[in-house]
């Protein structure tokens, strides 16, 4: 299996960089900084946007761990567009590093109903929340968008565990809905080893 990690220098995307390796998996880091990478493993450098059909063929399963700069959170809705276009028609997977934005507290409404807008996190909170409504509508593509819990730690404890929910935001017995980016990590190489979320959007915590 062929693997891509589409920012694979940030903070999600290295410690994904780091599980799929832990397993022995065939990756390439797709980056613009090569020299931020702190693993040695296949590099194509090229800026996401820059990115094309042909580049991608040749990969089972590409992981978008992709973060805009502050300022530039619209990003999130052209890049996933972008990989969603290319990808279309292909039997390559796309697996998303979401939101928690887009996850169900009931029925009927999501986080972002619920969010303040003048809250430093809104603009992309409300940002991956369109990107993922737009994958969700896109024809022939294979994505799975995976959403982490509402706090979504960087330097988290790696327990090695998680727990699996739909698209419904869930807390733990302590109340509190949160996962560590390692956990998470090892979430998404499951995935990728495992599929079981084809053309789904889901949900781990901790």
């Amino acid at each position: 299996m062929k693997l891509a990690i589409i920012g694979a220098t940030g903070n999600a995307g290295s410690l994904i960089l780091q599980e799929a390796l832990a397993r022995d998996l065939a990756v390439t880091a797709i980056v613009r900084h090569p020299e931020k990478l702190t693993v040695d493993v296949p590099v194509l450098v090229k800026d996401l946007f820059d990115l094309t059909k042909e580049e991608l063929a040749s990969f089972d399963v590409v992981i978008d761990a992709f973060r805009p700069p502050l300022g530039q959170e619209e990003l999130h809705q052209i890049s996933l567009k972008h990989l969603s276009t290319i990808l279309q028609g292909t039997d390559t997977r796309l697996i998303v590093v979401g939101g928690a934005s887009s996850l169900f507290i009931d029925e009927t409404h999501r986080m972002i109903d619920f969010s303040d807008p003048k809250a430093d996190y809104y603009p992309t909170a409300y940002n991956m929340y369109q990107a993922f409504l737009k994958l969700k509508t896109t024809d022939n593509v294979n994505w799975t968008y995976l959403s982490p819990a509402a706090n979504f730690v960087p330097n988290g404890e790696r327990t090695g565990k998680y727990q699996l929910s739909d698209d419904h935001l869930q807390k733990n017995a302590a109340g509190a809905s949160e996962i560590s980016m390692a956990d998470y990590a090892i979430a998404i190489i499951d995935e990728v080893v495992e599929p079981q979320h084809l053309n789904q959007h889901y949900s781990v915590f901790n």
